[in-house]
Order: C-alpha cells, then structure tokens, then sequence
C-alpha cells in the first residue's frame, strides 16, 4: 500500500469567538479550525521532558495538531480552550475520567459547549471593548488576550521572579488587557494606573466582567448525584489517562 495514498482524518472545530475579533485578513475569522487525530507523533511529544519542564508541551502538541494555516500566537485564549478540548477527545476519546474528593467522575467532552455571548457588543475584527470602572467611574478600554499575549506575561512574570520579586500575576495581566485609561493609550500611563490608582474593589469588578463576557468554552461540571456544580478539574489525567 502507497504511503501517499493515507490520509489522516481531520475534525472541524467551531471557535467559542466565532472568528469575530480576528481581522477579515486572518483564517481565524472564519470561526472553524481544522484538526487532525493525534498520532504517535504526538505522544511522543505529551512525553517529550524538555516541552513537560518548560511548560511548552500542551502547545506543542496542539500547534501539531493543527492542521489550518494559522499564526498560533493570534489564538484568543478562549479559543485556544476549545482546541485543548478537542485536541482530547481526537487523542483519546470523549471520555473523561477524574476524581474529586471520594467520588468519581465520568464527563462526556463532545457535550461541552461554548458560553453563549451577546455578538451586539462586539464590532467584526475589531478586539477592544469599552467598560467603565464601577466605583470611581473611570472610562477604560481592553482587549481579550491572545496566547501571544500570553507568552509575553508569562515572560515578565519570569523576569520578575528572578529579582526574587513577589509574583504580581494578577496586576502583571490587568497591564495587558487595558489598552487605555481615559484618553491615554500610553503603556506607562496604564501600568501607573493599574499600580497606583486602580481600586481592589474596581479590579475584582471589571475581572468578573471579563470572565463573563469574553467567549469561551463552559466548563461547568453538573454531578450526577444532583450535588452543586463545579468547574471541570484538568489535572494531568486529561491527557495522560493511564498515568498512575
């Protein structure tokens, strides 16, 4: 049999986004993305040491998976968390097994939708939104974060860790996400802003919001059992399932 002749089957994934705030230019705006099923290639990859120590492997593995001619750093982050599901369920099936507490968990992940989001507030290509902080009225924009986005705080939080710096996660991402204060767009104005003059009480509000509101995959686990819903744990059975 002619090797040429094989052909991988592929599955298309539909975009939580649905390709809305990627410019007309990029493949992403058509909201799909096509995948292939994982192969031995891949496994070697989930096992590869280098990728698991430099916390590398799970993007690895999907930018193998993809089969569409993307920029995988243009990857909206709630995007990129239907691919990881789908990157699951074409490696090893539907079927996810887990345990919280004593009591285990069986989850079907091709029932896992996207949240639903009101298209209304968004502008076709266009990644930025308006909010108004509630307790000091102060007018800002943002935008939802990109696995670009990403790599670059991940990559400022590493550098301050080296100074043996406190880890400002949470402040470090608020610089990122808000591209303006007022009527300044100016990365200073907005760092000295999430510094010195955000309110805690202002930051937990608009972070709730963007929770809300940013498209993405509903992750919400509801037990059989009728018990209170949870998220949905990915531990390292997700795509390890015979890890012992």
């Amino acid at each position: 049999m002619a090797l040429d002749n094989l052909k991988l089957p592929t599955e298309t994934v539909e975009l939580p986004s649905k390709g809305l705030l990627y410019p007309k230019d990029n493949p992403l705006s058509s909201g799909t993305i096509e995948m292939k099923y994982m192969t031995a290639r891949e496994e070697d990859i989930l096992t590869n040491s280098a990728y698991i120590k430099n916390g590398t492997v799970i993007d690895k593995l999907l930018q193998s998976l993809i089969v569409s001619s993307i920029k995988y750093d243009d990857l909206l982050i709630g995007d990129k968390n239907a691919i990881l599901i789908a990157a699951r369920v074409l490696g090893y099936g539907k079927d996810y097994e887990f345990t919280v507490g004593d009591t285990t968990h069986i989850v079907d992940l091709t029932q896992i939708e996207n949240k639903p989001f009101d298209e209304s507030l968004f502008t076709s290509g266009v990644n930025e939104f308006s909010y108004t902080l509630p307790h000091t009225d102060t007018d800002i924009t943002f935008k939802l974060l990109s696995h670009g986005d990403e790599k670059k705080i991940q990559k400022e939080l590493a550098g301050i860790k080296k100074l043996n710096q406190s880890n400002p996660d949470g402040s470090t991402r608020l610089k990122y996400i808000i591209t303006s204060v007022g009527e300044s767009r100016e990365p200073k104005d907005i760092r000295e802003f999430v510094d010195n003059y955000l309110l805690a009480k202002d930051a937990r509000a608009f972070r709730k919001y963007v929770l809300e509101f940013q498209p993405d995959v509903d992750l919400t686990f509801f037990p059989d059992d009728g018990g209170d819903s949870f998220p949905l744990p990915i531990g390292i059975r997700f795509f390890y399932p015979d890890f012992e």
